[in-house]
């Protein structure tokens, strides 16, 4: 069996299904409070660049992806601190690594909570990639 050459997987979907499309659709209409938050500050387009919300990726839905950056955002809620997930957490982010994507993870409280800092470590993850990228 021939081993996929992700790279060659070309686009921003990365060959995602019509299913993981249309569930992509559903969590768009039922974001949590916190997504909601994170939204009102990305879609601002910081430092110019565009995250879409809730974007169908290969077999998964990403909370937040900016494509220019291959930079995914991910807020995490309470049922993610259970082992079972916290696993599945960790494979999801291995096989969206062989896309040459980061991810990169919040918890639901931080975003509510200490708004703030979660907006200023995101901008500080920005500038740092737009320094070493060669967009």
């Amino acid at each position: 069996m021939q081993e996929l050459d992700y790279l060659k997987i070309e686009g921003m979907f990365a060959g995602a299904t019509a299913e993981v499309r249309k569930f992509a659709m559903q969590l768009r209409a039922n974001t949590t409070d916190s997504e909601d938050k994170l939204w009102d500050y990305l879609k601002t387009k910081p430092l110019d660049l565009k995250f879409r919300r809730q974007h169908p990726f290969n077999l998964y839905v990403l909370d937040f992806y900016c494509y220019k950056l291959r930079l995914v955002i991910e807020v995490d809620g309470g049922y993610h601190f259970t082992r079972l997930q916290q696993e599945k957490d960790r494979n999801r982010t291995l096989e969206i690594s062989k896309y040459k994507v980061d991810v990169i993870r919040f918890t639901d409280m931080e975003v509510i909570d200490d708004y703030e800092s979660t907006i200023e470590k995101i901008d500080a993850i920005i500038k740092e990639r737009l320094k070493t990228s060669t967009l």
